[in-house]
């Protein structure tokens, strides 16, 4: 059986680990496994489920916490185990460190697999992203990347147009990410929505990047203009209590739904009558292409890969203070039309999507 060293920070509830682990749901673990090098104590989201499918989590020290616990930490992992083939997820290229590691610890194939098409505007990440784009090549085998704008982020135009980098789609099982009328039901039931009411949507972790603040703005005034509506927030994270906050400060208790961190998002996807996602970036977001999957219209940030767009039903606008109204319109127009299904590409599909992973991460080695 051949076994993959995933190297993450922790296997919780984000789009890079969902991703993670739709592929492992779908591998032939006859054949192959998957496990889980992470830096948190606690236990993450997955761990229980990574085991429950012959899966393996490693904690080791973060940099911060020991750097040189850090570093000998990993190459342990790697060692003892005779790991030959070992991913990391990465936002930026300062995730060539880790693969440097793998390398001198004797893994014969080092995997990066980009996962965003920025990692913020502060100097302090886009020098360690240059510098660390400087050494990335040297000890990286093989780069995906889930969009080109995520390629291009992290390995730069000569590796992207010249094909060294493999677009692979996030995939999903079309099959469960369907629109379900009782999963419907059952979610409005549980949080008291009308079934007169308009629902927006959104799907992601509480920070920055999700932009929520921006959301509420938006919804603040779309509710004002369409009292018969809520916001239905999944998730969580760091800025909870500063969201909680903005809620209050707005006057809208009764009218956003924190239903924190779920595993029936399908369920979810159809209680919504529109999801909306203004992300200051992304590499390719799970939740679009999910929310597409069970036929909602999107409407997303101009800032996200227009590759997010798989079935015509995504509309991009702007993230400016004096775009607030064009959101509430674009919402607006969204309540007279119902989508439901959808024609969604094969190329998707889970099976197709694990099948070409497989061979990028299980093929031959480089000699």
């Amino acid at each position: 059986m051949k076994r993959l060293l995933c190297i993450i920070s922790g296997m919780n509830a984000g789009g890079a680990e969902t991703f993670l682990m739709k592929l492992y749901r779908a591998f032939d673990r006859s054949k192959y496994q998957m496990d889980f090098a992470v830096n948190i104590k606690e236990k993450g989201f997955y761990d229980d489920e990574i085991q429950r499918l012959g899966g393996r989590v490693y904690y080791f020290p973060s940099k911060s916490e020991s750097f040189w616990g850090y570093v000998l930490g990993l190459k342990k992992i790697i060692q003892e185990n005779h790991y030959e083939s070992v991913l990391r997820i990465t936002s930026n290229a300062m995730g060539f460190l880790d693969l440097a590691i793998a390398k001198f610890a004797g893994a014969k194939k080092c995997i990066a697999r980009s996962s965003n098409s920025s990692d913020g505007a502060s100097f302090f990440s886009k020098f360690a992203h240059f510098i660390g784009g400087i050494l990335f090549k040297r000890f990286v085998d093989v780069k995906i990347a889930p969009s080109t704008d995520a390629a291009l982020y992290t390995f730069g135009k000569k590796d992207v147009f010249s094909g060294n980098v493999s677009i692979l789609p996030n995939g999903l099982d079309l099959n469960y990410y369907r629109f379900d009328e009782n999963g419907r039901k059952r979610i409005r039931d549980e949080f008291g929505i009308e079934s007169n009411c308009f629902v927006v949507g959104h799907t992601g972790r509480f920070n920055t990047q999700k932009n929520h603040l921006f959301l509420l703005d938006v919804f603040s005034l779309f509710h004002k203009e369409n009292p018969k509506s809520k916001l239905l927030l999944v998730g969580d994270g760091s800025l909870k209590e500063l969201i909680i906050s903005k809620i209050k400060e707005y006057g809208m208790g009764n009218s956003v739904i924190l239903a924190g961190i779920r595993s029936d998002m399908p369920a979810l996807y159809s209680a919504m009558d529109v999801f909306v996602f203004p992300s200051l970036y992304e590499g390719m977001p799970n939740t679009v292409i999910e929310a597409q999957a069970c036929g909602l219209k999107c409407i997303i940030s101009n800032r996200i890969t227009k590759e997010a767009d798989i079935t015509n039903n995504v509309r991009y606008l702007p993230i400016k203070e004096n775009s607030i109204h064009v959101w509430t319109n674009e919402i607006a127009k969204s309540m007279s039309s119902s989508i439901n299904t959808c024609d969604f590409p094969f190329e998707y599909d889970i099976k197709n999507v694990v099948l070409k992973f497989q061979e990028l991460v299980f093929g031959l080695y480089n000699a």
